[in-house]
C-alpha cells in the first residue's frame, strides 16, 4: 500500500446521497474490512477535493464524519490516519499500562512533567498528609500503538516517588509494586468535559472536543493514600466497561 491512501471513489452527482457520504462510505468500508490498517495515512482534504472535483468543505466533512465515528484521527501537522481499535477498559482497580498490554496494544509513555514541591492545603487533604509536606507531581502522555490515548496527572507522597526513568518505562502501579506497595482500594469518579487547548494539542483532538475524565484516589490495605490521579481520555479510542448486578 502507498504511504498515503487515495480511495477509489466514483461519484454519482445525480444521486440523492450527499457527496460527502459518497466519499466517506468507501473509506469506512475499507477500514472496517481491514483493507486499511490502523495507522494508515489518508489523503488530505485539499488533494481529495482536487482529485474528485468537489468543494474542499465537502471533502473536509467526509473526513470529519469518519473522525466523529472514531475511525480516523486528524492531527494538525501530522495528517489524517486510521485510528487503532477502540480500547475497552473494564471498571476495575488496575493499571492502564497493563490493561493495554492485556488488550493486545503496545503502550508507551512520555513524561511531560516531573516536579517535586510542597503540597497545597487541598492536595494535603486528598493525600491525608500535612500541608507543606513534599509531593511528586507528574504528568504523562500515554500512547496505544503510537496513538495518543490519555493524559495522566498524578500526585504521589514524596517518600513513594518513582524515578523519571521508571515512569517512562513502566506504569505507575508497576512502580509501586516494585517498592512493595499494593493498591487495594480506590475512590473513583468518571465524568466528561470539553478538551482544553493544551489537551487538544496533546491528544490530537479539537478544542472543546468531548473527553472522558477520571478522578482516582488510591489506597493500600492499611488505608494509606498513595496516589491522587486526574486523568483524561479520548472517547474516540477509549471507553469504560461496567458490570451491573441485581441486589
Amino acid at each position: 500500500m502507498d504511504s498515503t491512501y487515495s480511495p477509489r471513489i466514483v461519484l454519482d452527482r445525480t444521486s440523492g446521497i450527499p457527496l460527502y457520504e459518497q466519499i466517506a462510505q468507501p473509506i469506512e468500508r475499507d477500514i472496517l474490512s481491514g483493507a486499511l490498517p490502523a495507522g494508515a495515512m489518508i489523503e488530505d482534504e485539499v488533494s481529495m477535493s482536487q482529485r474528485l472535483d468537489v468543494a474542499r468543505p465537502t471533502a473536509r466533512r467526509a473526513l470529519q464524519e469518519l473522525a466523529n465515528k472514531g475511525l480516523l484521527t486528524r492531527r494538525r501537522g501530522v495528517g489524517t490516519q486510521v485510528t487503532p481499535p477502540h480500547v475497552h477498559r473494564p471498571m476495575r482497580l488496575s493499571s492502564l499500562n497493563q490493561d493495554l498490554v492485556d488488550a493486545g496494544f503496545k503502550p508507551s509513555t512520555k513524561v511531560l512533567a516531573y516536579q517535586v514541591r510542597e503540597a497545597s492545603k487541598e492536595e494535603a487533604v486528598k493525600l491525608e498528609i500535612s500541608p507543606g509536606e513534599g509531593v511528586l507531581s507528574i504528568q504523562r502522555l500515554r500512547f496505544a500503538d503510537a496513538h495518543p490515548l490519555a493524559i495522566l496527572n498524578n500526585l504521589v507522597p514524596l517518600d513513594l516517588a518513582p524515578s523519571w526513568q521508571d515512569l517512562g518505562n513502566l506504569g505507575l502501579y508497576r512502580c509501586f509494586q516494585d517498592k512493595g506497595i499494593e493498591i487495594t482500594a480506590a475512590k473513583q469518579e468518571v465524568c466528561a468535559r470539553g478538551a482544553t487547548a493544551q489537551e487538544a494539542e496533546l491528544l490530537g483532538e479539537s478544542v472543546g472536543a468531548p473527553l472522558l475524565t477520571m478522578q482516582r484516589i488510591g489506597l493500600t490495605a492499611e488505608g494509606r493514600v498513595v496516589e491522587v490521579g486526574s486523568h483524561v481520555y479520548r472517547p474516540t479510542l477509549y471507553s469504560f466497561q461496567f458490570s451491573l448486578f441485581v441486589s
